[in-house]
């Protein structure tokens, strides 16, 4: 996020920041050309929400390494991240998701659901190289919500749950 003078059309600088005091920060920005500043306060909720998200106030003190974001992504992986993926010995973790390898489900998969035609017909209008992923998503969301039958209503709330 940054923050724009309005009357120079510059981006304001980090001036300086205080707290938190009581809970509270404050952040007080400058613009260089005109020297015009804006302050922010936040209240002790928003503090503590920002510190948990890990939010640096102040901007970068060293350059963007390559991959950083990637990187970090991965550092914290799961070790059983690819359990029970791929054909044995090791093709590709995801080939399995993808509908490429036709090994055993593993045992937290549900078996297969029946489909209504209505949810089918849909389903196949998913892109064919995500639509297995996608039936599997919705066949697992389904099955521990207790569904015996997936329907487009049972679509619908799968999609607002995986936040589509």
């Amino acid at each position: 996020m940054k923050f724009l003078c309005l009357d120079c059309d510059q981006p304001m600088k980090l001036h300086s920041t205080e707290g938190p005091d009581e809970g509270s920060l404050s952040v007080t920005f400058r613009c260089p050309e005109c020297g015009f500043r804006v302050a922010m306060l936040t209240n002790p909720f928003e503090t503590q929400m920002v510190r948990s998200l890990g939010v640096k106030v102040g901007g970068r003190t060293v350059p963007a390494e390559p991959f950083e974001n990637l990187r970090a992504t991965m550092a914290g992986g799961r070790p059983d991240a690819f359990e029970g993926t791929g054909e044995a010995g090791g093709s590709c973790p995801f080939a399995a998701a993808l509908g490429g390898a036709e090994s055993a489900a593993p045992a937290s998969e549900p078996a297969a659901m029946a489909w209504e035609a209505a949810a089918a017909a849909r389903l196949e209008r998913i892109p064919g190289f995500i639509r297995p992923m996608a039936k599997r998503s919705i066949e697992r969301f389904a099955a521990e919500r207790g569904y015996a039958t997936i329907t487009e209503a049972v679509m619908d709330e799968a999609r607002t749950v995986f936040g589509m």
